[in-house]
């Protein structure tokens, strides 16, 4: 295998990355309550650097047609991104639990959040 690029910016460990479907840019969740946005075409340095709430960003998915972005903290936090509208353009949900995962439905038409709870895991 060869390295193509090395990212910089995050300030601590990823653990999650999600590409969107134009294969054009790569988003990378962090413990730095931050997902960064890069197009791999370019790496030298991030496009949008998106924040969380208060905890690592753990989960990221791109809609079917690539239009929204959804990522997800450890717990409480869903944050919905319109790319459409360069990211500027944004929802917060404040969902109490520990958060299992997020999907968007194949027409995005609905966002699926797994909740991780032992007495009320559930997914909304």
């Amino acid at each position: 295998m060869q390295t193509i690029g090395n990212l910089k910016g995050h300030l601590d460990y990823s653990f999650s990355s999600a590409w969107h479907p134009d294969g054009h840019i790569l988003a990378t969740g962090n413990q730095d309550t931050t997902c960064r946005l890069w197009d791999v075409r370019k790496l030298s340095k991030s496009l949008a650097v998106l924040k969380g709430r208060m905890g690592a960003i753990r989960g990221i998915k791109f809609s079917t047609h690539g239009r929204f972005m959804a990522m997800a903290e450890p717990a409480d936090f869903v944050h919905i991104f319109d790319i459409g509208a360069d990211y500027c353009k944004a929802q917060e949900i404040d969902i109490f639990g520990e958060i299992a995962g997020v999907s968007f439905s194949p027409d995005a038409e609905a966002l699926f959040v797994g909740i991780a709870d032992r007495t009320y895991g559930s997914l909304l």
